[in-house]
């Protein structure tokens, strides 16, 4: 749970880092950016709102989490919060030597400090490290000399954050608690460098993950498994995945594969898939923890259980599979589905 109802912007402080590649440089502030409390609830809405209790991530580093940047020099901000202009160079130099993309767009980046943030029942500071780098065009009408002027502005949508970044004061020891905002549509390295290059982040191993990444194992299990002509023996298995996180409140491997797969055949297959899944993603894959009841509902919101019949017919499918058998009709040469029902509404 993420709580900002009574959380005060403390200190803001504005630089402009541009592209490496381009050789764009940076541009520093002097000093501190005094802004007026009017300022302050925007940019307060603008930094905070996008920010959801979804997963949740930690400082990761290959040989010892305080070789980290980010985390050292939250460390250091924590610790004094004084220090937070002098941590915001190194911030700003760092956030430069990551941005070599030449798809990286420049922009102003924006360290802040927060007081009363509430994560999970606990109270705590926190660091925001943001990022702008669109524009947008907005049109200014004024009175002038007894009729209306019109002007053309650029400036950024307070409803649009393009990166962020917030440093939850608690767990310093597992690499702090850290929630991440990032706009980029791509999927190209210049997607990866604000959580992997200059952040260089790993998801916290909690009930949230572990939830999540089983259900996006289920659903490719069946992706891959099952031919598109078993369409109904896919959503019968992922209904059934649903149904059982919805239904439980512990995950056990046994259990799951009884009432879900079913078949010792499609359990076979599962446990071999699973293993190769671990390998390849790179992640754990546990036989018992706590269902997260959120991470449920968040992964319900890419499942469709709808079998679409060329342009003309969606069929949904939400449990059931054997009141719906497929077949071929040699006459007109095209496939039909048979579906029992006892009520029409």
């Amino acid at each position: 749970m993420l709580n900002f109802k009574d959380s005060t912007l403390q200190q803001l402080i504005v630089h402009h880092v541009g592209n490496k590649s381009d050789e764009e440089g940076i541009k520093t502030s002097k000093s501190e950016t005094k802004v007026d409390d009017d300022i302050k609830t925007l940019l307060n809405r603008y930094f905070l709102k996008p920010f959801k209790p979804d997963t949740f991530y930690q400082f990761d580093h290959s040989s010892d989490i305080s070789l980290n940047e980010i985390y050292s020099y939250a460390s250091s901000i924590f610790n004094d919060p004084d220090s937070l202009y002098l941590q915001s160079i190194h911030i700003a130099k760092h956030l430069y030597d990551c941005s070599t993309h030449p798809m990286i767009k420049s922009g102003e980046l924006y360290v802040c400090f927060f007081e009363e943030c509430i994560i999970e029942d606990e109270i705590c500071d926190a660091i925001g490290i943001f990022k702008s780098e669109n524009k947008e065009t907005y049109l200014k009408v004024y009175p002038d000399k007894g009729d209306y002027a019109i002007e053309k502005q650029e400036g950024i949508n307070i409803n649009k954050l393009d990166k962020g970044c917030l440093i939850f004061n608690t767990e310093k020891e597992d690499g702090y608690k850290v929630a991440i905002i990032d706009a980029t549509n791509t999927k190209g390295d210049e997607a990866q460098y604000w959580k992997d290059d200059f952040l260089n982040l790993k998801p916290c191993e909690n009930t949230f993950y572990h939830t999540k990444n089983y259900i996006n194992l289920c659903k490719e299990f069946v992706e891959d498994t099952f031919s598109e002509a078993a369409k109904v023996d896919q959503l019968e298995i992922i209904n059934n995945s649903v149904e059982y996180f919805n239904s439980n409140d512990q995950f056990n491997i046994r259990e799951f594969e009884e009432k879900v797969m079913q078949a010792p055949e499609i359990i076979s297959s599962f446990e071999e898939y699973k293993e190769q899944y671990a390998e390849e993603k790179k992640v754990p894959v546990f036989d018992e923890f706590d269902i997260s009841a959120p991470a449920v509902k968040h992964s319900k919101k890419g499942i469709r259980s709808v079998i679409k019949l060329d342009k003309n017919f969606h069929v949904y499918v939400h449990g059931n599979s054997d009141k719906i058998q497929k077949g071929y009709d040699e006459k007109s040469q095209q496939h039909f589905y048979t579906l029992f029902f006892n009520e029409e509404s």
